[in-house]
Formats: C-alpha cells, structure tokens, sequence
C-alpha cells in the first residue's frame, strides 16, 4: 500500500507540473488553435505517460483531464480520446526514446518560420542561438500529417539521443528529463529562432560565429539543469497565484 500510494503522489506532481507547462504555454501563444500536445512519462521504463486529450486549448487544461497512456498498447483508448498524430508522435518517442520522458511539440511562430527555410538550421548569432549548437536534429523529409505509427517511429529515430528536434515544414520537439527542463529548452529555442528570422529579415549578412566559439558558448548554458527548474519554479509560481485551478 506504501508502494501504491508513492506512486499516485508522483503522478499528482507530474500531472501538476505538466498542467502547468500547457498554461505557460498558451501565454506565449505557442500553440496552434487545440492542435498541439505535450506529454510525460509517468513509468520508469517511460512508456506510460500523460498527454493532453483530442482538441482541447492549452488555457483551459487541468491536471486531472491529462489522459493516462501506454504505448506499448496497439491503439489509445476510445475515451477520452486523443488525436492520431499526437498517439503516433508522442507515442512512438516514448516508446523508443528513453530519455525524452518529456515531449513538447507545437508550433510556435518564429521556429516554426525557420522550420519552413530551405535551410531551417538554427545558425548560432547570438549567445541564445548558440545555445543549440549541434544539438539539435533536423528533419527535412515532411510528408504529410504525422497520423501512422511509421511516421512517428521515423520521427523518433531522427530525433536519436537528441533534445530538440526542428521538423521541417512542420513546427519543433523539446524533449527532457523534467517538464522543467523541455519548458526550457523550447523557451529559449523560440527565443533564438526570433532572433535569427529577424536577423535574416534585414537582408544583411549574417555574423555566423566560429564553431569553437559556438561550442564553448553552448557548453556555457550547461549547469545540470539548475536554471530551468528555477526559471519553470518561478513562472509556476505566477500561474499558481493567477490560475489555481490548472491543479485540479
């Protein structure tokens, strides 16, 4: 009974954490229309996991309506029922990507400009940009709606041991051991991508720094995850205190 009861609490927390991260997000306007979805594993081996149900806004998400998965299941439950291409993409990550035990995809504006360059390469031009130096992986083979398992499986074996994937014509993937820390990633990875669009956006010539100075930068943004669970624990904190109810 210990056992079990350790158990609901870490999936309450996970549920709250998650629920937190949808309303974060919706202020940031992240998501496109009720099209996008996050998800969280909840099981050590990472294949059970949390995930928004089918068509439902970002703003208005509690903790309690996170639908429960597994996808080591053929099919996701009848009800309450979830969108085929969040099952194929969500799932196929958990599945195969042990350490994705979070999964973040939306479609927010400026990386999802940059997905749709011939070249949707995030180029590191600032310090932000060069964060994501060579740690991200990038799909350029789109081929419609993300609605079969294949895809998605193709999807997660692009992605490999990665973080964050740019998918090309399509939107971005953060991925991470906390909630916190895909929150993050995609805060920072949105904030990069406006920068370089708009640095593009000038016509002038871009100052593409040396690889060695990218990698030393990125390495710089590298403190075991220390920055995020405080910048996540703060933002948390402004949500608990102006929209409690994502936690029931």
């Amino acid at each position: 009974m210990e056992g079990l009861t350790h158990i609901q609490t870490d999936e309450r927390a996970l549920r709250i954490a998650l629920a937190a991260a949808f309303r974060m997000s919706a202020r940031y306007d992240w998501q496109e229309a009720t099209a996008n979805h996050y998800s969280l594993a909840v099981s050590p081996d990472g294949k059970q996991f949390l995930m928004n149900a089918q068509w439902r806004p970002f703003a208005k998400i509690t903790a309690s309506e996170l639908v429960l998965l597994d996808s080591n299941a053929p099919a996701p439950p009848a009800s309450p029922k979830v969108d085929a291409t969040a099952w194929c993409i969500h799932g196929a990550i958990h599945a195969q990507a042990p350490h994705a035990r979070c999964v973040l995809h939306v479609h927010p504006p400026y990386a999802t400009a940059l997905s749709c360059l011939k070249d949707p390469r995030l180029l590191p031009v600032d310090q932000t940009s060069a964060r994501f130096f060579n740690r991200i992986a990038v799909d350029t083979s789109f081929g419609g709606m993300a609605d079969n398992w294949e895809e998605g499986s193709r999807l997660a074996a692009v992605l490999g041991t990665k973080q964050i994937l740019m998918m090309g014509n399509h939107g971005v993937i953060t991925t991470g051991e906390t909630v916190a820390e895909a929150f993050d990633l995609m805060y920072h990875l949105e904030r990069a991508a406006r920068t370089l669009m708009l640095a593009y956006a000038t016509n002038q010539p871009l100052n593409v720094m040396d690889d060695n100075v990218a990698e030393k930068t990125a390495k710089a943004w590298e403190d075991g995850g220390a920055f995020s669970r405080q910048f996540f624990s703060d933002m948390q904190a402004m949500i608990d205190e102006e929209e409690p109810g994502y936690r029931n």
